[in-house]
């Protein structure tokens, strides 16, 4: 069965059946699917946004240990050219590749489910994906694991210990296995609206990395990092596997009827796969090319460039929280045939996440010096670690809102579940424009040209991304849109000034990040209110319901 995109009228808008034209209120089912209330997904977001917090502070008390215990040098870089294989394995396996592709999937196996489809269409779609995904991974792993050598050779041309780098990839090339099933966990659960395991593996996932560099460190030295990848990669599957088996027992009956199988595995087609792990592999090649440039800048350049992106990358992580939560509310309806629910859908997730990471990255701009201060300089990270990874990160910040509406976008782009190249060509045309701009400023900025060229580049991408939703995806108003995001920017800015500012006046950098930080977002919460920008929505309403509390 494939989705059938529905008819559009004359002005090409979408035909809605007549039950369904009340609006973007939640469509019940009885395949024991939670409806899509707001209730339910303002609890569902708060369990999820807290969980990745948590996820997210251990992958700072991660970062924080590998700069404590092994510095930013020739060590660190070699760790790092082996971390590509989890940073890409995470993306196609996990937070895009595999998501874009199941969670449709299964969305249509509910929706198929629940229309009363002989058997069970979503236990029939993982007996035909599951074990071939599963053999597929083990013969990743083994290629990885024996292409180390001239995998390391690629990536970093310039490194100073090869072998060491090639050391770490192997041990980290056991999460190609470990990530595949865990993201195949997640998009079940998830399509199933549920979000509390989902949510938890990176809780998992660096709680093994920081336990593993502390036991073994001293006798390992930064091969105990990698060796904690191994070890956190198995911890995310073992964390999401009760709820995974539970889901799937509560439909115990057997499925015998091929057609329904067959029905259901074609959700999840050769052509859509191939071209959802495309496009993530394409973005995630932003990273070789960094760390390609950097490779020959001095030792410690491609730790900075680490260091500053992964603390720049927290606002974007939490913004896309929303868009994780409510992907299989999109998907549903477009299996539905729904377009208005999933118009209305993704229209506001694109308001609240681009008011989320522009304040964040007003603050990382305006506090980026105390941020990076506090969070890394003591042990072996030095002052003028801090100050080369803060000017980095600056620059970084510039694209997190490109990055944002990238995540954000592609996600409308594959919710039916069908096949479209699109998105693969502006993700190349985004890594066009970095490549050209990196190797352009290179040698006259370094590292900062490097981090200008991935800013410039996924901006790029998500302008043309943006373009292309009204023909290709969920017939979003973009020039509504547009507007609407217009809004928080400017806040966004006037709020990085005024924080920079007052961040500056203090010595030490925790009153510094605490003044300059409260700062940026009392004005821009102001600002974007003065300007009624869409996505502080829930922030009125709340500021309203206290207010209300307190004339009571």
């Amino acid at each position: 069965m494939t989705v059938t995109p529905p008819r559009t009228g004359a002005d090409n808008s979408p035909t809605v059946p007549a039950a369904r034209s009340g609006g973007p209120g939640p469509v019940k089912d009885r395949t024991g699917v939670a409806p899509a209330t707001r209730r339910f997904l303002a609890r569902a977001t708060l369990a999820t946004v807290v969980l990745s917090i948590a996820g997210a502070l251990l992958g700072l008390a991660r970062d924080q240990a590998l700069a404590r215990l092994f510095g930013a040098g020739t060590e660190t870089d070699a760790f790092l050219v082996a971390w590509t294989v989890p940073e890409f394995a995470s993306t196609l396996l996990i937070e895009d590749g595999l998501a874009f592709a199941l969670v449709p999937a299964f969305s249509l196996a509910l929706a198929r489910r629940a229309q009363g489809a002989p058997g069970d269409p979503v236990r029939a779609l993982v007996a035909s994906t599951l074990p071939k995904l599963a053999f597929t991974l083990v013969c990743a792993a083994a290629l990885t694991v024996a292409a180390a050598p001239y995998l390391v050779r690629t990536l970093a041309p310039g490194l100073a210990d090869y072998s060491l780098a090639v050391d770490c990839t192997r041990l980290t090339a056991t999460c190609v296995l470990s990530f595949g099933l865990a993201g195949y966990s997640c998009a079940l659960l998830r399509a199933h609206r549920r979000f509390l395991a989902p949510a938890s593996i990176y809780v998992a996932y660096n709680t093994g990395i920081i336990t593993a560099m502390f036991v073994l460190g001293r006798h390992w030295g930064v091969r105990s990092a990698a060796a904690g990848v191994a070890v956190g990669g198995a911890l995310m599957v073992a964390v999401q596997l009760p709820f995974v088996l539970g889901r799937l027992r509560r439909r115990a009956a057997e499925v015998r009827d091929e057609e329904a199988a067959s029905a259901t595995g074609q959700a999840a087609t050769l052509a859509l796969v191939a071209t959802v792990l495309l496009f993530a592999l394409c973005r995630q090649s932003q990273v070789l090319i960094e760390r390609f440039l950097a490779s020959g800048l001095t030792a410690g350049s491609i730790s900075h460039l680490n260091y500053a992106q992964k603390v720049a990358q927290i606002p974007m992580t939490l913004s896309l929280m929303l868009v994780t939560v409510t992907f299989p509310v999109v998907a549903r309806a477009v299996a539905e045939g729904d377009l208005d629910r999933a118009r209305f859908r993704v229209e506001r997730d694109l308001e609240m996440a681009a008011c989320v990471v522009l304040a964040g990255a007003a603050s990382v701009i305006a506090c980026a010096p105390q941020i990076i201060e506090l969070l890394f300089q003591r042990g072996a990270f030095t002052a003028h670690d801090t100050a080369v990874t803060a000017g980095v990160m600056r620059v970084y910040a510039l694209g997190l809102l490109g990055q944002t509406l990238v995540g954000a976008l592609i996600r409308s782009y594959f919710s039916a579940g069908r096949a479209t190249w699109f998105p693969l060509a502006t993700m190349a045309v985004g890594i066009a424009v970095t490549t050209w701009i990196g190797v352009g400023t290179l040698r006259l900025w370094g590292v900062y040209g490097i981090a200008a060229a991935n800013a410039a580049g996924i901006t790029v991408t998500a302008v043309l991304l943006l373009a292309g939703m009204r023909r290709r995806a969920v017939p979003v108003r973009t020039g509504r849109v547009l507007y609407e995001l217009a809004k928080p920017a400017c806040a966004a800015a006037a709020a990085t000034a005024t924080g920079a500012l007052v961040a500056a006046r203090f010595d030490t950098p925790l009153p510094g990040l605490a003044a300059g930080a409260a700062t940026v977002i009392c004005v821009f919460l102001l600002l974007g209110r003065a300007l009624r920008a869409e996505g502080l929505t829930p922030v009125r309403t709340v500021t309203q319901r206290l207010r209300h509390v307190r004339l009571r």
